[in-house]
């Protein structure tokens, strides 16, 4: 009886193995190594190899700078921080400066201690003020979140309706600026504003400190990172490659920074070149470090070299 009951159920444990090992390998995923800044496992868990460290917002008696976060999106939690530097005298103005972290998309923040310390000293020293922008991160949030996020945060503060924003930023002389991955959104954010008539706030110009572009040339972290890409000349991952769109920037000015050992100093470059060439009529600038590697200004903020690079990035703001 035994032999009869399993031969019978034989073909029904069959078709339930078979739909398991179905439904295994739908949702099991290829293992991903993006080091250094996450891997995904076949179950399709993401590890993070950088542990970053936040920091609150704070009043800085010596400098006079306060800062404070503010949340824009709470069912996307997406948020900033904002920076004021010290004030002299009453309703005094400010320029305002969107700035947007790097992190290759997927790491980082704007309440991390690298860069509430950088962002800090720019404030002080530029006498801007500045909305540090906190958006999604990959690979959780796929490409375009980090793009429209940001895009939410500046139409947000452009509102005038954030206390220090309505009575301290000056919103004729608005700025935009990041490094790495959050170069390439704040030039996302150009394009996107000049396509835009009803973006209100007057961007003057931006600055694009060792921006992460395309090259032409495949590129593994951004294919996975925005699987919904156009390919290797996505104009959103290289402008380069679109020639007549740079054309169409509406801000007077632009500054690139690159570094003399940077990985992605070619790609910087070759966007200051086409633009150049593109028929933008604006004031175009390029500042080389020598020596230097990508965002060393963030590692080594006390270093000469990190120095040189403010001053070039206060003037462009003055």
């Amino acid at each position: 009886m035994a032999l009869q009951f399993t031969h019978l159920h034989f073909p029904l444990l069959f078709l339930i193995i078979t739909i398991c090992l179905c439904i295994s390998s739908t949702f099991a995923v290829k293992p991903q190594n993006f080091y250094p800044f996450f891997k995904v496992d076949a179950d399709g868990i993401i590890h993070r190899y950088q542990h970053i460290k936040l920091v609150p917002p704070s009043n800085n008696p010596k400098t006079g700078v306060q800062s404070k976060d503010v949340t824009i999106l709470p069912q996307k939690d997406v948020s900033a921080r904002l920076y004021l530097p010290k004030i002299s005298r009453k309703n005094q103005k400010f320029p305002l400066l969107f700035y947007i972290h790097g992190g290759g998309f997927c790491t980082q923040s704007a309440f991390s201690s690298m860069y509430d310390s950088y962002l800090h000293k720019l404030t002080c020293e530029a006498n801007v003020i500045i909305v540090s922008i906190d958006y999604r991160l990959a690979p959780e949030h796929l490409i375009p979140a980090c793009y429209d996020d940001s895009w939410a945060v500046m139409n947000w503060a452009a509102q005038g309706t954030e206390p220090w924003l309505k009575i301290h930023a000056n919103f004729s002389r608005v700025f935009l600026a990041g490094d790495s991955a959050g170069a390439n959104i704040a030039h996302n954010l150009m394009v996107r504003a000049s396509e835009e008539s009803h973006f209100v706030a007057s961007l003057v110009g931006m600055a694009l400190i060792d921006p992460y572009f395309g090259n032409g040339k495949p590129d593994s972290l951004w294919t996975y990172l925005c699987p919904k890409s156009n390919g290797i000349n996505d104009s959103r991952f290289n402008p380069a490659a679109h020639r007549s769109m740079l054309s169409e920037l509406k801000c007077s000015k632009i500054l690139v920074c690159t570094a003399g050992k940077d990985f992605l100093r070619d790609r910087a470059w070759t966007y200051y070149e086409t633009l150049k060439k593109s028929g933008w009529k604006g004031e175009l600038g390029i500042k080389e470090i020598e020596g230097e590697g990508h965002v060393f200004h963030l590692f080594n903020q006390t270093s000469e070299k990190a120095k040189v690079l403010m001053k070039s990035i206060v003037h462009f703001l003055a």
